[in-house]
């Protein structure tokens, strides 16, 4: 009985040995796939990173334009100033306005990092009236669709010369 109990014991032991490696390795493998996770990971996240530094970003002066009171059919242009505040060139590729009354002048042209460039906005003043118009640029800045607004309130010519 003695011999028995020892020679199962050894047979116990031996089977917990192999188990015992066989955890190990199983924590071997587990511990390299998750370093290797990790590191593509976190080399993506750095690309990402990398490319978003790499856009143009807008900065207008202003980004609403209230014309105030303005004549009848006094001249209805206005500037929107912008630079280019980003790591690569924008490029505008159309200005829509909300109707048809208000009509943009915009660079063709890229804008590199640190210039500047100009979006002219012509609002037709022959209506008498308040005015509130929405401008969006779309382009590969940041900010794909930036919106832009003119308010301001059109009088009629002999009132303006009393206002």
């Amino acid at each position: 009985m003695f011999v028995f109990v020892l020679i199962k014991k050894r047979t116990d032991m031996k089977h917990q040995v192999i188990i015992t490696k066989r955890n190990r390795t199983n924590h071997l493998i587990s511990a390299i796939s998750l370093f290797s996770i990790m590191l593509f990971s976190c080399l993506n996240f750095a690309q990402e990173l990398d490319s978003k530094d790499k856009v143009g970003v807008f900065h207008f002066d202003e980004e609403v334009i209230d014309y105030g009171y303005i004549a009848q059919n006094d001249n209805g242009v206005r500037t929107f100033k912008f630079t280019n505040r980003g790591r690569a060139p924008i490029v505008i590729s159309k200005v829509k306005t909300t109707c048809g009354c208000t009509v943009p002048t915009y660079p063709k042209q890229a804008i590199l990092p640190g210039e500047s460039g100009t979006i002219d906005i012509k609002y037709a003043t022959n209506r008498v009236g308040a005015f509130s118009k929405s401008i969006t640029v779309i382009s590969n800045a940041d900010t794909s669709q930036k919106k832009l607004r003119i308010k301001g309130n059109v009088i009629a010519k002999a009132v303006a010369s009393t206002h």
